[in-house]
């Protein structure tokens, strides 16, 4: 962080996320002998928003763990060549790096097989993240996967805290993955207690009806936004029938971009990409007042974003150009 002449405050990055950072094996084919092949993509839900932004020549940084193994190193360099600050990235003894199976369907969904009892990404402790580089940034974005687990757990909420009180632009994925939690209570317990820092809240159909108890987009998004005082933007994203959001009593709705999809592991990231790619061409902050044609011209850009993203394999390396998003958009 620098000063100028006035001694204001000048923001060197625009993102900084922190959560997990690890390795997707997505399939890619089968062998002479008839067994599946698995492609190693880099992944992890943070870092793909990361990477997303930065394709779009946006500043952004990483807070997390990988291990001192091949795969963390390999990790290490995709950022650093995704132009992705490393600063606040830790190498650690404790764990392996964080491996996902990703296994897709016929229409390129995906569920997950994690490799994670412990995972290098459990292992960030609060005193290892770099605040530095909050204070540089005008976001700060998060996940709950990083909260499955102490010490983690308590670096992702203590983080947060810290970042609200410097009046970041807070934006929050809860993306959720039942399988790395001890149960769904706990899982709901923790989620929920991540929304207390959010402006800026993305969700599945699937995360709207575990968190609220019902699937209608209305009542759902109504019910957290009155609840969490805080959240001023609230996306639902609705696969291939587009997206939903909700901006205190604004609402707006997209029906999405028909694309030949290879693999959605990374769309909802690319998604919140936009949404952020946005907020910030209106200066990092989240307007207090929406009109449903800003939302509806919001959720274009990243429904493209998020469209694209699913023509690729794997989640980083399929993170559209802006120039490729305009053309879907605008088409």
């Amino acid at each position: 962080m620098v000063t100028n002449d006035n001694a204001e405050i000048v923001k060197e990055l625009d993102v900084v996320a922190l959560g997990e950072l690890l390795i997707d094996f997505t399939p890619h084919g089968v062998s002479d002998q008839g067994q599946p092949l698995f492609e190693r993509n880099p992944g992890g839900a943070p870092a793909n928003v990361l990477a997303a932004l930065a394709k779009l020549d946006r500043r952004t940084a990483f807070i997390g763990a990988v291990g001192e193994d091949a795969f963390g190193h390999y990790l290490t360099d995709v950022l650093e060549q995704g132009s992705i600050g490393t600063e606040g990235l830790k190498l650690t003894l404790e764990a392996k790096t964080t491996l996902a199976f990703v296994h897709l369907d016929a229409s390129g969904d995906r569920s997950f097989s994690f490799y994670r009892q412990p995972g290098a990404d459990h292992m960030l402790r609060e005193e290892d993240v770099n605040r530095e580089l909050i204070d540089s940034a005008k976001i700060f974005h998060y996940g709950s996967i990083s909260m499955t687990h102490e010490p983690s757990r308590t670096a992702t909420l203590s983080t947060a805290a810290y970042a609200r009180s410097q009046g970041l632009l807070i934006s929050y994925d809860p993306n959720l993955r039942i399988s790395l939690w001890e149960n769904e209570q706990i899982a709901k317990e923790r989620i929920i207690k991540g929304l207390q820092y959010a402006d800026v809240v993305k969700l599945s159909e699937e995360e709207l009806l575990f968190l609220t108890g019902t699937s209608d987009l209305d009542t759902g998004t109504k019910q957290l936004v009155e609840q969490f005082p805080s959240l001023r933007l609230l996306f639902v994203t609705l696969g291939p029938d587009g997206s939903y959001c909700r901006a205190g009593e604004a609402t707006a709705s997209h029906g999405g971009y028909k694309v030949e999809v290879q693999d959605t592991t990374g769309a909802g990231d690319a998604f919140l990409g936009g949404i952020l790619y946005t907020l910030l061409n209106k200066g990092g902050a989240a307007q207090t007042e929406w009109t449903a044609e800003q939302l509806e011209s919001m959720l274009s850009f990243a429904n493209a974003m998020g469209a694209l993203a699913a023509t690729g394999k794997g989640a980083i390396p399929s993170m559209p150009t802006l120039e490729a998003i305009m053309s879907l958009a605008n088409a």
